[in-house]
């Protein structure tokens, strides 16, 4: 297919290719979209309003073909309700994405049982509301307990309530990630997986930026209880953590961070043996100038494990937030003087901090990948250097929080307009897929750079930022090539022509030549899940699922991308529509 060069391809539908020489003109007919508002004819209603349980199993009506060997169950999550009637007759309404009340999803792709038959697959789906002793307490109360990421808080509600809120929380509200087979002290009595539809799924964890860990049944999606990280170790009892854990993709180690707050914040880098389900922390970061921020997801390589702060830095050490009761209002307001600061954590050898260094303030939500690769430096020493490389989709502010306001979403008294025309620097609201690049020695040690002054800190080599509508949001890769040099990049992304994402796109970070699959009016994908081929030579053999909303006639439907095409190979219809949401997993059918 030649590639489309003129602007009216951009806001098509189809399948077609864009190379890095369209950047700056794709950037731009993004920007003219919005401002020409071309959003107010993709509704987005139904993936928020009216959403309901379904527990099923309800097998679904096949379009095309779904392989075979993309069987497994796919798991989603991501907010369901957003509004509840209390007993006072009020009625709480949910003002952030981030925030809504959690709903997971099941898909579970099965091959057929019948001889000869052997092209064809059944999809069954089922869900489960998962925060209803958090609604009901909400009912009862009038107003929302604990901290969320953007609700305002309720001024009735006394300070004293707002501290305890905050350490001791009646019930999480976990939404964001889903982690299966976590290792820890519940390992040893994960329960086997059972007969017929087999994923090896004995543990199911749903996780978001607070330090609890909620357990889920994978065949049921039954919720099971709440863990906090500090039953893991007793240090580890600060409130917030990451939402996004590395996993080390050979030995299946757990890699995440605390943070506690206090005079002097404290990030406590750790890892979980898989083994053994025991913690080590790698290192305990109290410096003075590492200001305790919000922090999504963090870095993993072969031997180093890096947390990233970005410029998303909480006011008063961390201690506004239990007075206005969320991380956004909790956030200082966005200074371009404050670098972003890398650290680099030693995870083999227990050599604690290695390496710090900073990056241009910015402010990110997910990492995409990283890796290491070794370089002779002098030729005549031949003393050899590690370079690391880190990919990530970043933003110039944290302007793009503020977007995802549901008035903002949803075009509530032309908030929308308000946001996306006059409101933030247009550049500031532009993801960029991101690869920053710094050296250390091969073998580098333990340095005292963990109290290093900031002003002494080198800085990265910033190699590439490729903007939207090239890349997006919730970029996922073929999960094989973790902490390994990769090539591609898959995401959901705008093109300006909705408040939330309307495409997603293929990255190639070689040539940076973007893929994009542009759904029809308002289709609304959801985060895309590579599923490898079994017997793949080539990165991008497998294909992509993803959920999409059909805003006009409000139902959803699974589809199956060909991830090297981005062609539509197959689809799983449904009645009804499925919120729209964050993250998945998808569970490979044990062999």
């Amino acid at each position: 297919m030649a590639a489309p060069t003129t602007l009216p391809s951009l806001s098509s539908s189809g399948t077609f290719h864009r190379l890095a020489s369209d950047e700056e003109q794709d950037a731009k007919a993004t920007t003219e979209n919005f401002h020409a508002e071309s959003w107010k004819d993709w509704p987005n209603e139904a993936g928020f309003e009216g959403l309901e349980e379904h527990r099923g199993p309800i097998d679904l009506k096949i379009v095309g073909q779904i392989p075979p060997w993309a069987a497994g169950s796919l798991y989603r999550t991501g907010p369901g309700q957003n509004a509840v009637d209390t007993d006072n007759g009020s009625t709480h309404r949910v003002a952030h994405w981030f925030d809504g009340f959690a709903h997971m999803h099941k898909f579970d792709i099965i091959p057929s049982s019948v001889p000869g038959d052997g092209n064809t697959t059944t999809v069954r789906y089922s869900s489960r509301l998962q925060a209803e002793t958090f609604v009901d307490d909400i009912k009862r109360r009038g107003w929302r307990s604990g901290i969320s990421f953007g609700q305002r808080a309720d001024p009735c509600v006394g300070i004293f309530s707002k501290f305890m809120s905050l350490f001791h929380p009646i019930q999480a509200n976990n939404a964001v990630v889903i982690e299966r087979n976590l290792p820890g002290p519940w390992s040893e009595t994960s329960r086997a997986a059972q007969a017929g539809h087999r994923t090896g799924t004995g543990d199911l964890f749903v996780l978001t930026d607070n330090s609890l860990l909620h357990k889920v049944d994978p065949d049921t999606l039954e919720p099971l209880e709440f863990i906090a990280t500090s039953k893991l170790h007793p240090s580890l009892r600060g409130p917030l953590a990451c939402a996004h854990p590395q996993r080390d993709p050979e030995s299946g180690d757990m890699f995440n961070y605390n943070l506690e707050f206090g005079s002097r914040p404290t990030y406590r880098i750790y890892r979980t043996n898989a083994s053994t389900g025991n913690v080590d922390i790698l290192a305990t970061l109290t410096v003075a100038d590492l200001s305790p921020a919000y922090i999504h997801s963090m870095f993993l390589t072969k031997n180093y494990v890096v947390l990233c702060v970005p410029s998303s830095h909480f006011s008063l050490s961390g201690m506004k937030i239990p007075f206005v009761r969320n991380l956004v209002d909790g956030m200082a307001p966005f200074d371009k003087s404050k670098l972003t600061q890398w650290v680099v954590v030693d995870r083999r050898y227990g050599n604690g901090v290695v390496a710090r260094f900073t990056t241009p303030a910015g402010f990110f939500f997910h990492s995409v990948n990283a890796f290491e690769e070794t370089v002779v430096e002098d030729q005549e020493s031949q003393a050899e250097w590690v370079d690391l490389t880190f990919d990530y989709v970043g933003y110039e502010s944290t302007a793009i929080i503020q977007g995802f306001y549901l008035d903002v979403i949803l075009d509530r008294e032309e908030a929308a307009r308000k946001y996306w025309v006059e409101g933030p620097e247009g550049s500031d609201l532009v993801p960029y897929l991101r690869r920053q690049r710094f050296r250390i020695p091969a073998s580098p040690s333990s340095s005292g750079s963990s109290a290093q002054g900031l002003s002494s800190l080198p800085s990265a080599e910033e190699v590439f930022a490729i903007p939207a509508p090239h890349v997006g949001e919730l970029p996922t890769i073929n999960a094989l090539y973790a902490t390994k040099p990769y090539r591609f990049v898959y995401s959901v992304s705008s093109r300006g022509l909705s408040t939330m994402m309307d495409c997603l796109v293929k990255t190639d970070v070689s040539s940076r030549a973007a893929t994009i699959w542009a759904p029809p009016q308002s289709h609304t994908p959801g985060e895309a899940i590579f599923v490898p081929h079994p017997s793949a030579t080539d990165e991008d053999d497998g294909v992509l699922l993803s959920v999409v909303l059909d805003g006009t006639a409000q139902v959803s439907y699974l589809v199956c991308l060909d991830a090297k095409t981005m062609e539509e190979v197959g689809r799983a219809e449904l009645e009804f529509p499925i919120g729209l949401g964050f993250h998945g997993i998808h569970a490979p059918v044990s062999v």
